[in-house]
């Protein structure tokens, strides 16, 4: 995947790693503010059970 990715990439090496770079920080922000948002409800992390 990472290879058909690369490939696809405009430009000489310095572009293609700007533009990955630039597709990296775009996913962690979507990540970070659209789908870890959405599911915070779903997943209680707060909630800890000890059985002893």
């Amino acid at each position: 995947m990472y290879g058909w990715l690369w490939r696809r990439l405009p430009g000489d090496t310095r572009t293609k790693l700007a533009t990955a770079a630039v597709l990296v920080v775009a996913a962690g922000a979507v990540l970070w503010y659209v789908v870890f948002p959405l599911l915070e409800p779903v997943v209680t992390l707060d909630e800890v059970t000890v059985r002893s």
